[in-house]
């Protein structure tokens, strides 16, 4: 779905086109109610008609509007008009991480600053209980004035006590309406077959103490021999 300049969302007005994706299209916009600059991202044609999408989204957009951390860009509602719906997001202006890195390697007064904020987004995130899932370079801006903002929790995973497998909003992460075919092209390729860390006594902790402790003596009988004799 291309919108043109000029064409109107309830009181928000289409500026400029800002980049598109496996997530929708994301627009510079004018509210002209509050007269400020905001983002706008419009849900896919593709899920325009699916009511379980649309729920889904909208949920996302609720467990976004949960999390106020200076470090993580704001949600500021969702837009329904004329059979189009968007979620209205903090506008960040500057260059994305990725932009940033491709200019040359980052001295350390720089790349600590920017570390740290990051650092304080997600810990907001997982105070929440949010796992952000996707993030890299391209979803981390950088304002000029230095300040970091942590985007596209699209992917989030809300953890739940009693349903550990729940998305953001209960959703299933694959069918995410945000969900980009990379990131499901490499999802479905990942899935290495991790070991759990040791236990002992249900402690990993003591497990892991344990590994100054003198080793145990090899086993006295003869090993079998696969051959028949």
């Amino acid at each position: 779905m291309s919108l043109a300049t000029g064409t109107k969302l309830g009181s928000y007005e289409i500026l400029a086109p800002l980049g598109a994706g496996g997530m929708g299209e994301v627009y510079r916009a004018r509210d002209t109610k509050l007269k400020r600059d905001v983002a706008l991202k419009v849900i896919p044609d593709s899920f325009a008609a699916d009511t379980d999408r649309l729920a889904r989204f909208t949920r996302e957009a609720q467990t976004l509007a949960s999390l106020n951390h200076p470090n993580i860009a704001h949600i500021h509602g969702l837009e329904e008009s004329g059979g189009v719906t968007a979620i209205v997001m903090e506008l960040v202006e500057g260059d994305d991480l990725s932009q940033r890195i491709a200019r040359g390697a980052m001295p350390l007064d720089e790349a600590l600053p920017i570390a740290k904020q990051i650092a304080d987004a997600l810990e907001a995130a997982h105070e929440h209980r949010i796992i952000h899932r996707d993030l890299k370079p391209a979803n981390i801006k950088v304002r000029p004035d230095g300040t970091v903002k942590v985007l596209d929790f699209g992917l989030a995973k809300a953890l739940d006590a009693n349903a550990s497998g729940a998305t953001a909003g209960g959703a299933d992460a694959m069918n995410s309406p945000t969900l980009t075919n990379r990131a499901s092209r490499w999802k479905a390729h990942s899935r290495w077959p991790f070991r759990r860390p040791p236990r002992w006594r249900g402690r990993p902790h003591a497990a892991l103490g344990s590994r100054g402790s003198s080793p145990r003596p090899p086993c006295s009988r003869p090993p079998r021999s696969p051959f028949p004799r």
